[in-house]
């Protein structure tokens, strides 16, 4: 695992000895001294050093603070200012520079709070587009690397560059530190880097050392590495499962490898298994290349205009069935939910929240679309619409769909009746059950 100079762990390699090194700056990649500090050709102090450094070729790549580091490039003096991308006062926080996050505002959070958190925020409104479009001029750079490009969101993404030295002329990790540098220069946004043997550990260590930061955890160390971090720092283990963990004495990972897995699956089932395979850094999961669909979303025109409320909540949670339906057709679920509202022919209202975790259920997008309508119509009293339409973005595969609620037993419930309906319908047709609001 390297951190930083000042941080970085004692390697595998002996501290005596030299050990492969990469300049952050320079790029010069060398064997050095296990004790030394700074790069032999240009003096710089940001080194990577590692035993396995020239080994390791599955990365991932997340943009930081992304929303707001466009912003932030595209108006520069917001560059020191603490800065918010997010709705009006009773939505939430999409997302936040770093000088914000030292006032302890962060993503999900209530954007009154946040105000209150920090008073001299410069909030923005979510431009979608404009990000959109940035996150591709990222993926493109990546693309020319290796065409093993797995995106997860609009900012990050797998990449597996095993097997592209001859192609690029040095190991993953230059290509990569390449690709970091050609990103600033030519976007103007940083990026961290976790590099590893598996996607698990990758994006286990892009998270190390942010802003900017470049991370690598090798073979010889992952168990010790692991051993070290909470459960928390396990994919998908979050406040619940967290909390159900900590109730059978669980706190961290060390205690999770030594418990066998039968015993695991005996306790938690299908997550145990998984806790006792990552708990050991094993990941057997593939990067698959595979464009990244922008959304899926349903809406419908009424025949007449409506402002009513719950007529409006009937129509709307038709439109969300057909979202999640579309979401599982295509194994996919989103991280950012968009409503669109059409009062005439020309103008459209949209609002959008980013979701704690990827959905692909109905009940999930239901709700959270409901409440954003309800503002809406609170916004636009006495306003009658003529469209509604609901959609989810930043689409991710389904393994990531709501990864936290395997240990909460109410969200369960309602996901397996969701499931059962689906399995219904599949071999009934479509209209063979439904729900009391969908009537």
């Amino acid at each position: 695992m390297t951190l930083s100079p000042e941080k970085s762990p004692t390697t595998p390699a002996d501290s005596q000895g030299a050990i492969d090194t990469l300049c952050r700056d320079c790029t010069a990649l060398a064997k050095l001294p296990n004790d030394a500090r700074r790069c032999a050709a240009c003096g710089s102090p940001r080194l990577l050093k590692h035993a396995e450094l020239t080994q390791l070729g599955v990365a991932h790549l997340d943009c930081d603070a992304f929303y707001a580091a466009v912003e932030k490039r595209d108006n520069p003096e917001l560059i020191d200012k603490p800065v918010i991308i997010g709705g009006g006062r009773r939505g939430v926080v999409s997302t936040c520079c770093y000088v914000a996050r030292i006032h302890g505002v962060h993503s999900a959070m209530p954007m009154f709070q946040a105000t209150k958190a920090c008073p001299k925020a410069v909030i923005l409104p979510p431009d979608m587009e404009k990000y959109g479009r940035v996150g591709r001029e990222v993926r493109a750079l990546m693309q020319e690397l290796t065409p093993l490009v797995e995106p997860l969101s609009i900012d990050e993404a797998f990449m597996d560059l095993r097997g592209t030295e001859r192609l690029h002329g040095g190991p993953p990790v230059l290509s990569l530190l390449k690709l970091v540098q050609r990103i600033e220069a030519e976007i103007g946004i940083t990026v961290s880097i976790g590099l590893s043997h598996n996607k698990f550990l990758a994006k286990l260590s892009s998270d190390f050392d942010k802003p900017r930061g470049f991370s690598l955890i090798g073979q010889a160390e992952t168990l010790e590495t692991l051993a070290a971090l909470p459960v928390s720092a396990i994919w998908g283990v979050g406040k619940v499962m967290q909390a159900r963990l900590e109730r059978d004495g669980i706190r961290q990972i060390s205690q999770l490898q030594k418990i066998e897995e039968s015993e695991l699956a005996r306790r938690y089932e299908a997550t145990g298994l998984r806790l006792a395979r990552l708990a050991k850094g094993q990941d057997t999961r593939a990067v698959i290349a595979r464009a990244a669909a922008k959304s899926i979303s349903s809406e419908t025109t009424f025949t007449e205009d409506l402002s009513d409320g719950t007529a409006l909540e009937k129509h709307l949670w038709r439109l969300c069935e057909r979202t999640a339906e579309r979401c599982k057709a295509k194994a996919v679920a989103g991280k950012t939910l968009v409503l669109k509202m059409k009062a005439d022919r020309l103008s459209s209202l949209t609002r959008s929240r980013t979701l704690s975790n990827p959905t692909q259920l109905a009940d999930v997008i239901f709700e959270q679309g409901r409440d954003m309508m309800h503002q809406l119509l609170a916004d636009k009293l006495g306003t009658r619409f003529r469209l509604i339409g609901i959609g989810l973005s930043g689409l991710v595969d389904e393994k990531l769909a709501d990864p936290l609620d395997l240990g909460d037993p109410d969200k369960a419930k309602r996901k397996a009746a969701e499931q059962a309906m689906d399995a219904l319908r599949d071999k009934f047709g479509k209209d063979s059950i439904k729900k009391g609001r969908g009537l």
